[in-house]
């Protein structure tokens, strides 16, 4: 019986096999000079302010995930942040600019959310206690945390009308709060103004010239109160949609080296209720789309900004709360990744994903926080793409995404693959930008030993020194459970990545394989691939 299951086994993996279709691909990298740099703390998760009863298509996802209610003495929470060593946390989202902060004379008194039927996104002013503060504050001195907080830009306005809003920004209660922040020596990475305000406004919007104003007066303020500091808080703005003129603007209005950063949000899958977003995030010239809007920012900046930097400083592909069995699935990944590999292309230095825990796209589960598939492949760039961004040229069709960073930590570089084929098989030869395959199949049969080493030497010069070391390549191959691409679980190299029996993450190991060995793709997987022996000067 059980000689019987393996023949059934092999002939139903035989033809598996013989249903793909297979295609040869080159991938030249050039290692001479690096294209763009990202952060050091690139990856980036936001937590948000929904109170437990924001619903979205009649499905409620946040539970008790949010800045105010999220339990902060939860293992898994701290065991998710430390992974990363220095997570970047962004505190924002739709209902920042109606938090007060309490602490100090208000406007009006500090409640808790609550819904409202006339309120802006059907919800009343909200609160942010100083004893909640402390200890958010605690979680992210203990875990490493690297925190962007955004604050209420609305506060003191009026509405002039349906969605705008005018007036002065009244900065009397941030004032307030950050003072309390710098008494308490709360170590705050960067101040952002504002959530969705931008252009015409998500909700509310507020005109470019006023907003530039109100960034010189929150620039003062900073500087004021962090006067004795070697080291100032970074000022972030606007976190909404890019609109260029708008943009142009604001940067025009508020001057040189006021806003370090402008930040902009991306939601391009559309709505979480859409049917076809696992066809969206399986279409290359969909995903391509957004790729305009990453130029076009990185050009106003570089017209009427060259001081500031860019950030994505919201994304969870799909709006009103992500898509429910899809944000939080493995088939995500395929957008996820491809968005920070081509994000990191055009000079954005940090990436924030919608949510690190809330709503269907978080990278953790909202209920026991267990870590969703996103959260390993944010690991996985986290530990293995380093800052430099490199040129890659490939022959294969769009299916197959692929980008280069320098390895992090470590000599060499990383390639990620990205197949979104649901039948191509790719064999992938890679080569550096002198054009020598670096899986060095044909020109080293010939060579054994000591002649294979010096022969080794002799005609790859783009490996150099490293042709004394052992030549051998990483993968990190990541598929999903039992091929169903809406699963939860990713698995690593075959291996179910869970949680260990002491509620750990789980270490992620690579394969080491022969350099000369070929380099295969399947269909709809994704791949990390290290060459610590690619010579490349730019990684140096």
């Amino acid at each position: 019986m059980g000689f019987r299951f393996f023949l059934f086994l092999l002939l139903v993996s035989f033809r598996a096999l013989l249903a793909q279709e297979f295609e040869a691909a080159t991938i030249k990298v050039d290692g001479a000079t690096t294209v763009a740099e990202t952060d050091d703390n690139f990856i980036c998760a936001t937590l948000d302010w929904w109170p437990h009863d924001k619903c979205n298509y009649n499905h409620c996802p946040w539970g008790y995930s949010s800045v105010i209610n999220l339990d902060l003495s939860h293992p898994l929470l701290s065991k998710a942040i430390e992974a990363f060593q220095h997570l970047r946390i962004r505190i924002g989202g739709s209902l920042q600019d109606q938090v007060l902060y309490d602490i100090g004379p208000l406007r009006s008194p500090c409640h808790p959310f609550r819904k409202m039927n006339d309120g802006l996104f059907g919800y009343s002013k909200g609160c942010l206690r100083m004893n909640r503060w402390d200890e958010l504050n605690r979680l992210f001195s203990r875990t490493g945390a690297v925190v962007t907080f955004g604050l209420n830009a609305l506060y003191g306005r009026h509405q002039i009308r349906k969605g705008v809003w005018g007036g002065a920004w009244d900065s009397t209660n941030t004032l307030n709060f950050i003072k309390y922040t710098v008494s308490n020596r709360y170590q705050i990475d960067s101040w952002e103004f504002g959530n969705e305000l931008s252009g015409t406004g998500v909700g509310a919007s507020v005109s470019a010239e006023q907003y530039g104003k109100d960034l010189i007066n929150l620039k003062a303020i900073i500087n004021q109160v962090y006067n004795n500091w070697h080291v100032k808080p970074l000022l972030v703005a606007p976190g909404g949609f890019y609109e260029q003129n708008w943009f142009a603007k604001l940067l025009q209005v508020s001057g040189s080296r006021t806003v370090n950063v402008m930040t902009h949000h991306i939601y391009n899958l559309g709505a979480g209720v859409d049917p076809n977003l696992v066809s969206k995030i399986l279409n290359p010239h969909y995903l391509s789309k957004v790729e305009e809007t990453f130029y076009s920012l990185y050009r106003t900046i570089q017209t009427d900004g060259p001081w500031a930097s860019a950030w994505v400083g919201e994304s969870g592909g799909a709006y009103n709360s992500g898509g429910h069995m899809v944000s939080n699935t493995f088939v995500n990944s395929f957008w996820y990744l491809d968005q920070l590999g081509m994000a990191s292309k055009y000079h954005t230095k940090v990436y924030c994903r919608q949510t690190l825990i809330g709503g269907n796209y978080g990278l953790l589960n909202t209920t026991t926080l267990v870590p969703n598939p996103d959260y390993y492949s944010a690991l996985l760039w986290h530990r293995l793409m380093g800052k430099g961004v490199l040129s890659v040229h490939s022959t294969a069709s769009p299916f197959l995404r692929s980008y280069a960073h320098c390895s992090k930590g470590k000599a060499g570089i990383t390639l990620l693959l990205i197949n979104l084929s649901n039948q191509t098989r790719f064999q992938i030869n890679v080569e550096n930008n002198m054009n020598f395959n670096l899986a060095v199949r044909k020109t080293t049969a010939m060579y054994r030993g000591t002649a294979f080493m010096g022969g080794l030497k002799k005609s790859m010069s783009w490996i150099g020194s490293k042709a004394d070391e052992q030549l051998h390549r990483e993968e990190y191959h990541l598929t999903p459970k039992d091929g169903n691409l809406r699963s939860q679980t990713m698995l690593l190299n075959g291996i179910p990545l869970t949680l260990t029996d002491n509620g750990n993450i789980p270490s992620l190991e690579p394969v080491r394989l022969s350099l000369n060995s070929p380099i295969f793709i399947n269909p709809l997987s994704i791949a990390f691939i290290g060459f610590p022996n690619f010579d490349a000067p730019a990684c140096v």
